[in-house]
């Protein structure tokens, strides 16, 4: 069984300046997880591209079971990367399903 997390960011920010930075931020930090929590099998971030008024950012990420993927949510390194994303989200949406 292999859990394909996802999730969607609406970033708080005012000017599309700022709301391009903390979602440059935000992918680079995800993306330096690859290599480093080992449950990552494969994972993908970054920003709306097509303009949508819907969600700035979105993440899939793809784990070997539900246990990879708490332990991924606990690693340090992933904390870290989520105390940033906290202070530049309004919103956020989530989703594990089994693929």
């Amino acid at each position: 069984m292999t859990i394909r997390h996802i999730v969607c960011w609406k970033l708080s920010a005012l000017t599309p300046r700022k709301k391009a930075d903390d979602a440059a931020q935000i992918a680079a930090d995800l993306n330096a997880l690859v290599g480093v929590v080992p449950e990552i099998r494969a994972l993908t971030v970054g920003p709306d591209v097509a303009g949508n008024e819907n969600w700035d950012v979105a993440l899939i990420a793809d784990f070997d079971d539900l246990e990879a993927l708490d332990r991924y949510q606990k690693h340090p390194e992933h904390k870290k990367a989520g105390a940033f994303i906290r202070t530049v989200v309004a919103d956020r949406l989530a989703v594990d399903l089994e693929v």
